[in-house]
């Protein structure tokens, strides 16, 4: 069942990308959100490269100042992270073998849950770049 506050929170263009979502998917792509929200809630949020792309606009723009981004690919929801390869990652969820890009596959809304992909976005929301 949809929640009227959720969907109403919910830009039309980032609801126009949920609306072609399947139901099982669009339920853990709300929770990503949900989750991103709350935990850096100064985040800017956009629809951008098929997903839903978040950015610390105090870090930099859309690539340097880069979050994250919930996308979906061939069925698979994706938590990214386009400087992935700098964020510490005791749990070993993170994949992919971009040079700097990283991901997590969700599978379920309590996987988008876990403390560690808290802990992911809290540091994505603080890397330092030394003044590059």
């Amino acid at each position: 069942m949809k929640s009227p506050k959720r969907e109403a929170s919910v830009p039309s263009d980032a609801r126009a990308f949920l609306g072609g979502l399947p139901h099982e998917s669009r339920e853990i792509v709300l929770a990503l959100r949900d989750i991103v929200r709350r935990t850096v809630p100064d985040a800017e949020e956009t629809v951008l490269w098929g997903g839903l792309s978040y950015h610390t606009p105090w870090i930099g723009g859309r690539v340097k100042g880069a979050l994250c981004q919930i996308t979906v690919k061939r069925g698979e929801v994706r938590l990214e992270f386009i400087h992935g390869v700098r964020l510490a990652d005791p749990a070993g969820l993170l994949r992919g073998d971009r040079i700097s890009k990283r991901y997590v596959a969700i599978c379920t809304v309590a996987d988008a849950r876990r403390p560690e992909i808290v802990a992911l976005i809290e540091q994505a929301s603080t890397i330092d770049f030394g003044g590059c």
